[in-house]
């Protein structure tokens, strides 16, 4: 296992991936705006992970302020860990059982990745890059 990434919501898209790429000097792997989700998500580079920027909309297309609207994943802060056999954590997670917040869900057919709490409701997630 390792570390994913790490997510973040951002009231300005713009604003953070300048803040990120340009002040910080972290790389962008890609910044796409889903429809269905109503949300912009990017995800820039760091050694041994990655950092996730989340910026929600409302129904018109607005950005959802930090701290508003939707307190469930991905739209609260959590930490990723990659694997390579989704599959096997939910059985696992199943096994002992852990519910699941989210998922498994899919995208583009590109990453799978589900959602559950700690102990101490610390939001998870597993995401397997396919």
């Amino acid at each position: 296992m390792k570390l994913d990434h790490v997510a973040f919501q951002v009231s300005d898209m713009d604003r953070s991936l300048a803040f990120y790429t340009q002040t910080l000097g972290l790389k962008l792997m890609f910044d796409k705006i889903s429809q269905e989700h109503r949300e912009r998500f990017a995800f820039l580079a760091l050694e041994g992970g990655n950092l996730e920027l989340l910026e929600k909309h409302d129904e018109e297309g607005n950005p959802i302020p930090v701290g508003k609207g939707e307190p469930e994943p991905p739209y609260c802060p959590h930490v990723a860990i990659g694997t390579d056999n989704l599959d096997a954590v939910v059985e696992t997670l199943e096994k002992n059982g852990i519910p699941l917040l989210k998922g498994p869900l899919l995208i583009e057919n590109e990453v799978r990745w589900l959602y559950f709490c700690d102990p101490d409701n610390n939001v998870l997630e597993y995401v397997q890059w396919l």
